[in-house]
């Protein structure tokens, strides 16, 4: 009677298992963060969708962004652009909570430090724009990060220059930082 007992417990064991193994093979992956309520400058946990690799290219011009996990109420980045295979610029990136806002500080390479402070959460259809503001700055004086639909970031600098409005659009999509294939998400 006991060997069967063990047996027993030993076929429920790897039953249990089995099944277990099977259900977290099947088990849907957490859904994306919700956005903040529009007008919520205060909440950084809104931008963790930012977590992950992006990439896009315009005028020849390949240009990538890879975001850490938010920790810590803080998120970090780089982004470089290559052109005609050779690296352009680069630049160190955080999104951090700071006791007065939501803050996008930017360290271009040879430049120093520049802080943005989240101005503006909007919703425009399905996206949500997060605008980081510095009227102080020579140029951008603005840094915008559009949450898009089906995996698309759009990254835009704008201000003025000599007095004269510019605007740079960085159209990227989401990638896997490995395989470097788009993530439709």
């Amino acid at each position: 009677m006991r060997r069967r007992s063990r047996a027993f417990r030993r076929a429920v064991a790897l039953l249990a298992a089995g099944l277990a193994t099977c259900m977290l093979a099947h088990a849907q992956p957490a859904p994306a963060p919700a956005a903040p309520p529009a007008g919520d400058v205060n909440n950084i946990a809104g931008l963790s969708w930012l977590e992950g690799c992006w990439t896009g290219s315009v005028n020849q011009r390949d240009f990538r962004e890879q975001w850490t996990p938010l920790r810590g109420g803080m998120l970090l980045g780089v982004g470089s652009t290559v052109y005609q295979g050779k690296t352009q610029d680069f630049e160190f990136m955080r999104v951090e909570s700071r006791p007065d806002g939501v803050y996008f500080v930017a360290l271009p390479s040879g430049q120093r430090e520049t802080p943005f402070k989240l101005t503006t959460v909007a919703i425009d259809d399905k996206d949500t724009i997060f605008t980081f503001s510095n009227p102080a700055n020579d140029f951008p004086q603005n840094v915008t990060y559009r949450r898009g639909t089906e995996g698309w970031l759009y990254a835009t600098i704008d201000g003025k220059i000599k007095g004269e409005d510019k605007q740079v659009i960085f159209p990227m999509r989401r990638v896997g930082c490995e395989s470097g294939e788009f993530i439709r998400k």
